[in-house]
């Protein structure tokens, strides 16, 4: 089975990803604007706006319990799972992060076609 995600680089360190007060960064993987979080020394990767109402997450911020919290209408969704912890029923998109010897990688999807995927 080939894996499940492309991963791409988007920083050489943590140091590099530019975290606002809130601890969260929009950047640009491979032409995708999304969102990366620190939350207790954790990284996070989610979608750069909110399933509701298209609020941009990286002007909400992070509750106690480690949740994004959008700016528009204070939905929360968890960012280890995407699920949405205040009770509307969405689902955040998010990916995987790692933290390797020579940088910071995100898991994005691979494209597919008909649900096999491309080269």
């Amino acid at each position: 089975m080939s894996e499940k995600y492309r991963w791409v680089k988007i920083a050489e360190s943590i140091n590099e990803i530019p975290f606002g007060p809130n601890g969260i960064a929009e950047i640009n993987a491979d032409g995708k604007e999304i969102c990366i979080a620190i939350f207790k020394e954790e990284l996070f990767s989610f979608s750069r706006k909110c399933p509701h109402a298209s609020g941009l997450l990286v002007h909400g911020y992070i509750d106690a319990l480690g949740n994004v919290v959008c700016p528009v209408h204070r939905y929360k969704f968890c960012m280890k799972n995407g699920r949405n912890v205040s009770g509307e029923g969405y689902y955040l998109k998010h990916w995987p992060v790692e933290l390797r010897g020579d940088g910071v990688f995100v898991g994005l999807d691979k494209p597919t076609l008909f649900g096999i995927n491309l080269p």
